[in-house]
């Protein structure tokens, strides 16, 4: 990603914003540009999503590289978030009480850095709710 686009969606990252149709009612996170179902007909508007929904299914990742090797073992999730979008996050919590249907809710989080002395970066996880 292009450092310039990387600042762009910075608030779609941090706010969990994505976009809805208001034609057909869908909601879509990443945000879209255009209704898939509605295509031209399609009225999208920008979306704050809750941030609460449950856990689809989800991996526990217990071998890793690079900056994750540190977070060993940790859960990978897709959560369905309460308005019918889904995403892949991590889940913080711990690895034997995760489970399908679980309900949980977006925490504002690190997500790595630069380096020793680069930038920090913040984002959405998920924690249970």
């Amino acid at each position: 990603m292009s450092v310039a686009r990387f600042w762009r969606k910075q608030q779609n990252r941090y706010n969990l914003i994505g976009t809805h149709c208001t034609t057909c009612g869908k909601y879509f996170y990443p945000p879209r540009g255009f209704c898939p179902e509605c295509r031209r007909e399609g009225k999208i508007v920008e979306h704050q999503f809750k941030g609460v929904g449950k856990v689809v299914t989800y991996s526990i990742i217990r071998s890793s590289s690079g900056n994750f090797k540190l977070l060993t073992p940790y859960v990978l999730a897709i959560i369905e978030l309460e308005e019918g979008s889904r995403l892949t996050t991590h889940l913080v919590c711990d690895i034997d009480k995760v489970h399908i249907g679980m309900p949980v809710k977006r925490v504002f989080r690190k997500l790595g850095e630069d380096g020793s002395s680069g930038a920090i970066f913040y984002g959405t996880k998920f924690v249970p709710a």
